[in-house]
Formats: C-alpha cells, structure tokens, sequence
C-alpha cells in the first residue's frame, strides 16, 4: 500500500465473476519447487488436464489444486536470481519449452500493447486463435513451440501474479505431459524473436497470435482487454479492492448497480474490478471529483484515484 495505515475490517465478496482462489500460504524463498532447467519432456501428475482458474470449461484433474499463486512480484518475495522466469536473460532468445520453478504474470506496457501481460523478465506474452480457452488446450507443439516456446510451470511451482487477478490463471496439461500457464483459460507463449523486454515482434503474426490481457483476451484489439481506455459495454457490478492489483491478501467489497451507488466502506479502494464500464466518484451520491473507467484497474494511483472512492455510478 502507499502511505496508508493498514485496513483491517474485511468484508468478504460475492459478486466477483467466478470463484475467487484462496492463495495458498507456503514458506520458503521465492524460488519455490525444484526443477529449473527440466526439460519440455518432464512429466506431470496423471491428470488429462490441471486448471485452478475455475474458469468456465477449463479441465480439472486430481492435481488441479497443485499450483501457488502469490500476489506480487517474484522480487517481492525474493525469488533467487537465474530461477524461473529470469533464467532465459535478455538478448538470449527462447527458443527451449523449460517447465520453472515459478513464473511471473504482470500486467504492464509493452509497445503499443497496454494492457499486455508480461513475465518476470519483463518479456511479452502472447495467445493463440487456433488453441481454445473453453476446454483450455494448447494445438501449438514441434516446430511451432520452438518458435512460440510455451510459458511451463513445475507441478507444485508458483505463479507470481501483479495485476492479474488469480482466479483468470490457470494451468492445462500438454501432450508431453508438461503444465502450460493459462490465463482467462488460454494458453500462453513467449516468441523467440523477442530479444529485449518490451518487444512486441509477436503481435499480430500470422493473424493469429496476440499479446494477451491480464482476462485473457486479445491485446491492442477493440474490446479485447481489461482497463482503462478501452470499449466495453457498461458495468453491472464491480469488487473493489483495498489493495494494488486485486490482492487477495487484503480486505476487499462488492458493489451492483443499477444506478449510482455509495460504497460501505468509502475512501479505501486501490483496485477495481468490474466487467464493463463505470464512473468513479470522490463524495457521496455521485459527487465531488470523478473518473470513468472501462474494466478493470489494476492500480487506482494511475489515475489520480487511489483512497478516493466513495460512490459509484452504473449505466
């Protein structure tokens, strides 16, 4: 949090879309399983499929609860260096399917691409049109996963998310028995071209391959991504958050319009999530200073919003 005293009142959601993921406690640096450096053939528990996203269609196995996801960074918890996502440094492409210990997913810009999701390296991360998200499966294996390596995580491995909110993430088995990281159910990938963080050499290739948003869809795309700036249709409800990037370590509140709407718990938001757009405002019954926004706001300080929010207007 910036500058403001610990909240401690909790009041649980119910109107999030989808089951939110308990983040599971674990000790240990960082760096979590073993196994950086096992390659693309390593096999993964028996299960046709692990997801735990809970998104609609994803496949569920016995192990689909085998993953740890932590809000933040992989340096915020102190992840130790040339592990997971900083194994392949800049400038070396990724051209080796590597399944990590832990990976990063943050939503930043990239390029012309904002909202996109990042690694911890700071590299694009893009999906795929001819796999699906509903069931989650990847179709790009062999030659194309030299070219497009797929994002692996270690079963048991942790997912740092900043930004992205845990319940979009997700993991599906591939052929080779290898986890592939989802988000919003899709497959995601590196591409080998990319040789610096910020490169967006992937987008648009083909006219299938997209960088993709921290909900899973389609970069740089009209309507295809959460946040500000983009067209979406209006909001029906939102779940604000006490803290930056959707923790769920931190209190948080549901809203529903329609209409204009005051808050329980007024001037504590950081984070919104809502599935359309909506007007932000700084007083009671939709007064004082306002802001409108489109989907999701990872971080309300971007906006001159942050501990601001009092009252909420849908429609």
């Amino acid at each position: 949090m910036r500058g403001k005293t610990r909240k401690t009142t909790t009041l649980f959601v119910t109107l999030a879309a989808g089951g939110a993921l308990t983040l599971t406690a674990c000790g240990g640096d960082g760096g979590g399983g073993s196994g950086d450096g096992k390659a693309s053939g390593a096999k993964a528990p028996a299960s046709p499929s692990a997801s735990s996203s809970g998104q609609p269609g994803a496949q569920g196995g016995s192990d689909s609860m085998d993953l740890t996801l932590r809000s933040g960074t992989a340096r915020q918890h102190n992840a130790p260096r040339m592990t997971g996502d900083w194994a392949n440094p800049p400038g070396k492409p990724a051209t080796r399917s590597v399944q990590r210990s832990w990976v990063q997913l943050s939503s930043s810009r990239a390029g012309n691409l904002d909202p996109v999701v990042v690694n911890g390296a700071g590299f694009t991360l893009y999906r795929f049109d001819k796999d699906t998200a509903s069931p989650s499966k990847s179709t790009c294996a062999g030659a194309c996963a030299t070219t497009w390596p797929p994002v692996l995580v270690n079963p048991g491995g942790k997912v740092f998310v900043d930004g992205v909110r845990p319940s979009d993430v997700g993991v599906v088995a591939r052929a080779d028995g290898t986890r592939q990281v989802t988000i919003g159910g899709w497959p995601v990938y590196r591409f080998a071209k990319d040789l610096k963080p910020g490169d967006t050499n992937g987008q648009g290739v083909g006219g299938t391959w997209f960088g993709v948003t921290p909900n899973g869809q389609k970069a740089g795309q009209r309507g295809g991504g959460a946040g500000e700036g983009q067209q979406t249709d209006p909001a029906t409800s939102a779940v604000l958050f006490d803290e930056p990037g959707f923790s769920d370590d931190g209190p948080s509140q549901g809203v529903a319009g329609p209409g204009c709407r005051n808050v329980a718990r007024p001037k504590v938001t950081s984070s919104v999530s809502a599935d359309g757009s909506l007007r932000l405002w700084s007083g009671r019954d939709c007064t004082g200073q306002s802001k409108t926004i489109k989907g999701d706001v990872a971080d309300l300080s971007r906006i001159g919003f942050d501990n601001k929010l009092v009252s909420v207007r849908f429609g």
